[in-house]
Order: structure tokens, then C-alpha cells, then sequence
């Protein structure tokens, strides 16, 4: 692990272990499968690692201001001096801006917040959205099911991956196709 990847397990331990242990194990998991993806993003592997790690710092207690994790987060980011562009996959990721156009929220995203389109950003999105609360491994649809269930159907949540399925499911799938087109 690289330095930046490094300082990103520090601050995101420090901020969820303890206070939301679920969503630690859970971050914890993602980080390891963005780890290994690593090789499908070459010299970018310590960025992907590093988002991995903070994609849900935003949920904190003490980082917690608009109740919408990934803009919470990269505020909070760039308020601590961390690069823009590690803030910004941390505040589009895993459809992110579905989510906040559901909480009013689209606007400020995107105006503070440049979306990347990259192998970079679907590996983020592979790693958070094919792992479970617990780190399990689980397929994107099993996920996508988990979550529904979790939130039930009437939840802002819910609604907003009913949205964002298909693009999500790209995302995916460009990310096993470079898999299968690169062993690791």
C-alpha cells in the first residue's frame, strides 16, 4: 500500500471503526478488492486504494452535515487538504449523483465536485457496489437486492437505485471486461 492509500486507512479507521463498525467492515472490504484492481488502473492504483478506503468517511458522526454521505465526505476531504480529485470520487461514487438529485442535493454536487468518467471510477464503483455491509463478496444485482431490502421500497434510497440501476450496471461491466481482458 501506498503512502496516500495509507493515510486513507488511518483517517477512515479512525472515523468508523468505532463509531459505525458495520460500515468498517464493509470499507475494509472494499479497500482489499480495490487493491487487487489495482493493476487495471496503472499508475493511478494508490488513488483508487485511497478512495476505496474514505468512500464512506461521509457517514462519520463527527463528518456527518447534510446526511448525504458522499458530499459530506468530500467536504470534508478538501476541508482536511486532501486532493480534489480524490474528493470528487469519493462524492460520485456508486451513482452518487442519483442519490442527490433524490435529496435536492444535484446541484451542489455537481458545482463543487467534477465527475470522472474513468477506469478509476468504475473500478470504485465494482469494488463498493460488489461487496456487502458485513465485506462480503456479492454479485452487483445481490447488492443492489440487499440494499432493497435493508431500506425497503418506499426509502429515498431505494428509490434512487431504481434510477441509477443501469448506469451502475455499466459501470460494472466495463470493470469485468477489463478484468477478464487483464489477468491479476
Amino acid at each position: 500500500m501506498e503512502q496516500r492509500a495509507r493515510l486513507a486507512a488511518r483517517v477512515a479507521e479512525q472515523h468508523l471503526a468505532l463509531a459505525l463498525p458495520r460500515r468498517w467492515r464493509h470499507v475494509r472490504a472494499v479497500a482489499a478488492k480495490a487493491e487487487r484492481l489495482a493493476p487495471l488502473v496503472g499508475d493511478d492504483g494508490d488513488l483508487l486504494a485511497a478512495a476505496a478506503w474514505l468512500h464512506d468517511v461521509g457517514y462519520a458522526p463527527d463528518i456527518v452535515d447534510t446526511g448525504f454521505h458522499s458530499l459530506d465526505g468530500a467536504r470534508w476531504l478538501l476541508g482536511q487538504r486532501f486532493e480534489l480529485r480524490l474528493a470528487a470520487l469519493v462524492a460520485h461514487h456508486s451513482c452518487a449523483s442519483y442519490e442527490a438529485d433524490e435529496r435536492g442535493l444535484g446541484e451542489a454536487l455537481m458545482a463543487e465536485f467534477p465527475r470522472e468518467q474513468s477506469v478509476v471510477s468504475d473500478a470504485l464503483w465494482f469494488a463498493d457496489m460488489t461487496t456487502g455491509p458485513d465485506g462480503q463478496d456479492l454479485s452487483a444485482e445481490d447488492r443492489l437486492a440487499e440494499i432493497r431490502v435493508r431500506y425497503g421500497p418506499n426509502d429515498l434510497v431505494s428509490r434512487f437505485w431504481q434510477k441509477a440501476e443501469p448506469a451502475l450496471m455499466e459501470a460494472i461491466r466495463r470493470t469485468e471486461v477489463r478484468m477478464a481482458a487483464q489477468p491479476m
